[in-house]
């Protein structure tokens, strides 16, 4: 990265507007840079008549002199050696920068894997409050990736903010993708940690001279999305099941299937969340662990019989909650031999019941959108189109079985029309 440097000077002077009943006056500091100070106070005073004005130090020898003329020389050499650092290491400073870092402002964190640190540490006491614990990994994991791309592709341990620009960025990008072989999700959960650590020492003091992220359009991730159709659904609820914890599985699977609750959020249903409305109908309202949102679910006639089956059972709550779930790994396992148990060829998890009810129990049964989202607790509805692009490509999926299904069933008669004859019109030159 180029660096410029810029016209600087520092002067000091006595500020003989603010004089003391002493008849000292306060002397400050003036930094510029680029035409444009700041000035600081530098603790000192002094009699006016004792200034040199030309020299910018105190007049003669004497120890108080002596003294002012030292912490004069400390207070320059201190802001010259800030300057040439942010010179050197950002490519970019100001007065108003050089004057913070004379006060000990944001000088300790001009590196990346500084930051970086700093917000792994903040992530971690974090846990439990913030994020959960199954998310930190994607910030160690990033802070691991980003110190193995400066050491292969720069030689480096850390790189000043100042290094760090818009042509860093992509080569970061394309590390992530083209070496590294990485997936736009998993491109995207790395970036976003970079990002987070350039933005915390923005707001920390560290001047940029641009934002390396201009002008970045990270590629577009397009979530799969995968669902069930209904003979799927139906084959699952038929499937026949020996052991009363597959079975349970099986009917918490179907539950969210036709309600769309998270496997965290049905681990803490409480049957206070289950509530009556004026007109007869019932209701699930809760509030999202992930998001925070409010989801509001009628409930179905299908979750209701789901209820009912383990109330006051082996798997019916405690403290309130309504059901007692299985880790959520061992749920999974199960699904899995749910899904041969009931002859469907998919890799069936516990997420693919909440996609199902987007998809197969609402959208293409005709729910609108905006009744969807706030089934589904969505921060924003853009989420929830999502789910509606994935229905064209279930509509597709839908009309090829149709295809094969009516295939031969309409013909045309016998009779096909003749072709009527071209005649040719033979143009002769005179």
């Amino acid at each position: 990265m180029k660096t410029n440097r810029s016209t600087f000077s520092i002067f000091f002077y006595p500020n003989t507007s603010k004089t003391k009943k002493s008849s000292t006056c306060p002397i400050v500091g003036r930094i510029t840079v680029d035409g444009k100070n700041t000035t600081f106070s530098t603790g000192l005073e002094i009699m006016p008549d004792d200034w040199d004005s030309q020299s910018g130090t105190a007049k003669g020898q004497s120890k108080e002199s002596v003294s002012i003329n030292k912490q004069i020389d400390k207070s320059r050499n201190e802001i010259s050696s800030h300057y040439n650092n942010m010179v050197n290491n950002n490519g970019y400073v100001t007065a108003e920068a050089l004057k913070n870092a004379l006060r000990g402002i944001g000088i300790n964190r001009n590196t990346l894997m500084q930051e970086f640190a700093e917000l792994l540490d903040e992530k971690r006491r974090s846990i439990g409050i913030r994020i959960t614990k199954s998310t930190f990994p994607v910030y160690t994991n990033a802070y691991r990736h980003m110190k193995e791309f400066l050491q292969e592709k720069y030689n480096l341990t850390d790189i000043p903010f100042g290094k760090i620009d818009p042509p860093f960025v992509e080569a970061y990008f394309h590390y992530l993708k083209i070496d590294l072989k990485m997936t736009a999700r998993s491109v995207k959960t790395n970036m976003n940690p970079f990002r987070q650590a350039v933005v915390r020492a923005c707001n920390k003091g560290v001047v940029l001279r641009q934002n390396p992220f201009f002008d970045f359009v990270p590629e577009r991730v397009i979530p799969k999305r995968p669902w069930l159709s209904n003979d799927e659904i139906q084959r699952i609820m038929q499937a026949k099941l020996k052991l009363a914890t597959w079975r349970f599985t099986r009917d918490m699977f179907i539950f969210s299937t036709f309600t769309g609750i998270a496997i965290i959020d049905l681990r803490n249903l409480k049957h206070s969340n289950i509530q009556e409305m004026e007109d007869g109908s019932q209701w699930i309202i809760l509030d999202r662990q992930k998001t925070g949102t409010t989801s509001y679910i009628p409930l179905l006639d299908i979750p209701k019989q789901i209820l009912e089956r383990y109330r006051d059972t082996e798997f019916a709550g405690i403290d309130g909650k309504v059901f007692t779930l299985q880790t959520h790994v061992n749920m999974n396992w199960q699904l899995k031999r749910i899904a041969k148990a009931a002859d469907i060829d998919k890799r069936l998890t516990f997420h693919m019941s909440r996609f199902t009810f987007a998809t197969t129990v609402c959208l293409t049964q005709g729910v609108p959108i905006e009744s969807l989202s706030q089934m589904m607790g969505h921060l924003s509805i853009k989420t929830t189109q999502i789910y509606a692009e994935v229905t064209r490509t279930k509509i597709n999926e839908d009309m090829t079985h149709l295809s094969d299904k009516i295939q031969g069933k309409y013909e045309f008669s016998e009779v096909v029309p003749t072709k009527k004859r071209v005649q040719k019109t033979i143009f002769k030159t005179v």
